[in-house]
Order: C-alpha cells, then structure tokens, then sequence
C-alpha cells in the first residue's frame, strides 16, 4: 500500500484525540478508507475513526490490511508534521513507514504491535434526542461548565439546549436556543449526565469538523458525531453518569 495524504491535519489531529482516549488500536485499511473502533481501558467511551480514500492525494490499496500501532508513539512522530509536508505511510517489513515531504524528506519507522483485544462492535442505539450544531459553541460551553463540576448535564426541550454543571457551592450553566445554526429534534424534554473529563477530551473534535451531531437519552449512552463531507468521521459513544438517588 502506498497513500499520500496533504492535508495532513486531517490525520494528526484525529490520531492526537484518540490516543487521549486509546493506548492501542488496529486500523483496518481497505479501498474505500481507513478504519478504526476501538475502547478506552476502562470501557467508558467508544471511538470511531474513518478516514476516507477521497482525502488522500495518492491512495494505492491493493488489499485490505489491518495493522495494530501504539498510538502515542504515533502522536510523537505525526507532531514533527510541519505545515507544508505531504505524509506518506507505506508497509515495510513489519513496520509502518512514514514519510513526510516538503523541502526536506523525513523518514519513520514505527514497529507494527500484536493487539489481540477482541473486534469491537458498534451497539445500535436508539435516541430520543437529536442536536446539530457548531462544534465550537458545544466546546466553549462544555469548558465554561467544567470549572464547577466533574460531570456535565444535558438538558433539550423543543426549543432549548441546556449544558450544565453543579459543584459543592458553584452552579453553570450554557442556554443554547434553537436557531438555523442550531437543530433541535426531540418530542419532549429530556435530560442526562456525563463525565466531564471525558467530554473534554473528545470536544476537540472541533478541530476536525464544523458542525457536531449530539445524540442522547435520559440514562443511556451519548453520542457525538464530527463529519467533514467526503474526508473524514470521527464519532465517539460515551457511557452515562447515573444518579442513584
């Protein structure tokens, strides 16, 4: 295989916020795309990644490979991507090879690891509430919240999408209305809980996408879905804070 890549952000970035999340991960590299599912350790969030064979200036895929990469030591090299580089990865040996071209060339050699975490599965989810928004006002408002607390509720009705948080003296919260930017869809109100820390490391998505697609229930799953038309999808499935009381 040989793909040639020159909007190089569309990889670094994605790889720089997964591995927030994902030690390890098998890419699965077919004619159509690079692909990802994988867990975080403590099986609290899910992440899928798609990098489509569109994106790529050369995409030469004769069949389909997987390769498992330890993905901080893909971060380390991807931060030596300069602005003007083109970045090529390509299989040699057991190892994958990237090559990043601009006045000079620079060349890697990152081992391939044996992963043998069992195939993850996407779990078909069905939601009451559906949001579409700019990804940058879901980030700002999930960073005003998390100064008070360590989880972050979410609160729609027809008209409203609420994000907010309660700590031991301090409450926050961000009210977004429905506009033509903003897409509500939900029969009635609805609320639900998550952990902030993890909110905070998949928000940076943002870099990627312009628009986030927010799906969620009252005690059940949440979902966050960034898509740039014809390159990319990076979409994340985060577990609920359930109240006991």
């Amino acid at each position: 295989m040989k793909l040639t890549l020159a909007e190089t952000r569309l990889f670094k970035d994605s790889i720089g916020i997964i591995s927030d999340l994902v030690n390890e991960a098998k890419f699965n590299i077919t004619k159509e795309a690079i692909e990802m599912i994988a867990m975080d350790p403590a099986n609290v969030a899910m992440v899928m990644f798609k990098l489509l064979s569109s994106s790529f200036v050369e995409y030469d895929v004769k069949e389909t490979t997987t390769i498992a990469l330890n993905l901080n030591d893909l971060k380390q090299v991807l931060r030596r991507v300069k602005p003007n580089d083109t970045l090529t990865l390509e299989l040699e040996e057991g190892k994958l090879v990237i090559t990043l071209k601009s006045t000079t060339k620079r060349t890697f050699a990152m081992p391939l690891i044996d992963y043998e975490e069992k195939e993850q599965k996407v779990p078909e989810l069905v939601f009451d509430v559906q949001v579409q928004m700019l990804s940058k006002v879901f980030s700002e408002a999930v960073e005003d919240v998390d100064i008070v607390g360590e989880s972050v509720k979410l609160i729609v009705d027809p008209e409203t999408f609420v994000i907010s948080s309660s700590g031991d003296m301090t409450n926050a919260s961000v009210e977004i209305k429905k506009t033509e930017e903003t897409d509500i869809k939900t029969a009635d109100k609805v609320n639900a809980k998550y952990s902030v820390e993890y909110l905070k490391k998949i928000i940076q998505g943002s870099k990627l996408a312009d628009t986030i697609t927010i799906r969620f229930s009252k005690d059940y799953p949440l979902k966050l879905e960034y898509t740039s038309l014809n390159q990319l999808q990076l979409s994340f499935i985060l577990a609920p804070r359930v109240d006991n009381d």
